[in-house]
């Protein structure tokens, strides 16, 4: 395999998932990188934030609305999609890795993880 021929457009796209916890979409991405690459298009960022997600550097949040979110946190960890505002947030509450041994129990498979997506209304929308 090939190393990785470095991108400061892909750090960048990563340095701007670190700095945020709002579970960005690539479109909002894509604006924010393009203040510093002008010349950036939204194919470069689709491109790069699924080739990061492959390679495990950051987490792809598929959500009810189509818009897939980013995460730059990548230990197991839940979230939540308010159903009034779209927001996407983290849920902390210890990962439930036991459910991959009761899944793999009722699977003829190889279950390797999970992802749990929360939904309902958060605090802002309530309040």
């Amino acid at each position: 395999m090939t190393a990785l021929k470095y991108s400061r457009q892909r750090e960048a796209i990563k340095h701007f998932l670190i700095s945020t916890n709002s579970h960005p979409t690539a479109d909002v991405i894509y604006m924010h990188v393009k203040e510093d690459f002008p010349n950036i298009s939204l194919g470069t960022v689709y491109r790069n934030l699924n080739l990061l997600s492959d390679l495990g550097e950051i987490v792809k949040i598929t959500t009810p609305d189509g818009a897939d979110r980013f995460d730059a946190v990548t230990k197991p960890h839940y979230h939540f999609c308010c159903e009034k505002c779209g927001s996407v947030l983290d849920i902390e509450i210890p990962s439930l890795d036991e459910l991959n041994e009761y899944a793999s129990q009722n699977f003829d498979g190889k279950i390797e993880g999970h992802q749990i997506l929360f939904h309902g209304v958060c605090g802002n929308c309530i309040n």
